[in-house]
């Protein structure tokens, strides 16, 4: 069992950047890989970033590349999302999720633990 809590969310003007962070509980953080999703009302969670157990490997999508950073801190049970160069559409909630295994990892349905949820807010 995994438990996951997002923070780090909040409002922002567009350009600027926020730093989500995502704390998990039990000792097998660094089984998992670890994805980053969103989701705006009305629409279907999306994929933003995953980032392999081990940390060697991350993926993107192509909304987001160049601007989002994943890294995780298997120390500490952490993994990060940096966000630059915002824009007033990557306005949702964010979600971290986890996963074993480190194939599959951009559908939300392969993810096994999910957080609550921490809101971006970007305005223009």
């Amino acid at each position: 069992q995994v438990q996951l809590v997002e923070s780090g969310g909040g409002s922002v003007q567009a350009g600027g950047s926020l730093r989500l962070s995502c704390a998990a509980s039990g000792r097998t953080f660094r089984s998992y890989a670890m994805g980053w999703f969103r989701q705006v009302l009305g629409k279907e969670r999306e994929f933003a970033a995953a980032i392999k157990s081990s940390g060697d490997l991350t993926y993107y999508a192509d909304s987001v590349k160049g601007r989002f950073t994943i890294s995780r801190d298997n120390a500490k049970n952490t993994v990060y999302l940096q966000m630059n160069s915002l824009k007033p559409e990557d306005t949702g909630v964010y979600y971290c999720a986890a996963k074993l295994g480190g194939a599959g990892l951009t559908p939300s349905y392969n993810y096994n633990y999910w957080g609550q949820g921490t809101q971006v807010t970007v305005s223009s």
